[in-house]
């Protein structure tokens, strides 16, 4: 039977992450061009990195819950096998959807944490005006898309997988033939 106690741990550890997600989305680093009147050059002034963090802290809370579904039905590689039925066959395709989901959301709030951590440091001449670097728009927000992708459907996998471990075999008792008497 489906534990409620794993399904709501999981469903605050999915929130958290897409809430994280959505923050740095907002935070990402911006940078403004300043000149330098003394060398007719000009150098670029990022703010603050709290976007790095808040994408490194929604990595690690997506992690954590999925590590704790892992966990709970064993991955679905190890322990007891399940018995036939769809809700095998629902739980194998929700189990390599979820792992699908999990790879693309912690690569998305890993490379966005990487690229936003990054600071062009030299000295750009007046000509060609080449702009700052600085993150693409959507990157933690298509980590936080995933990362709702990913709660759900792993919810999914861990409701099939229950069902799928407690549902009765398809026969009681033996059901060989006796030859013994024979």
């Amino acid at each position: 039977m489906a534990s409620t106690l794993v399904i709501a741990i999981v469903f605050v550890l999915d929130v958290v992450a897409f809430s994280l997600a959505v923050a740095a989305e907002q935070r990402r680093n911006h940078a403004t061009r300043v000149p330098d009147p003394a060398t007719n050059s000009s150098h670029c002034l990022y703010d603050s990195d709290i976007a790095t963090g808040l994408g490194v802290g929604s990595f690690l809370f997506l992690l954590a819950g999925q590590l704790l579904i892992m966990a709970v039905t064993r991955c679905l590689c190890c322990g007891k096998a399940l018995r036939p039925s769809s809700s095998r066959t629902w739980a194998i395709v929700f189990f390599i959807t979820c792992w699908v989901f999990f790879i693309i959301a912690e690569i998305c709030l890993l490379a966005g944490s990487a690229r936003n951590a990054y600071h062009t440091k030299s000295t750009i001449l007046p000509n060609p005006l080449p702009s700052c670097a600085t993150m693409r728009k959507g990157i933690f927000g298509a980590g936080a898309a995933f990362v709702v992708f990913t709660g759900i459907v792993s919810v999914l996998f861990y409701l099939s997988h229950s069902k799928a471990k407690d549902t009765p075999g398809p026969y009681a008792r033996d059901s060989g033939i006796r030859m013994g008497s024979l």
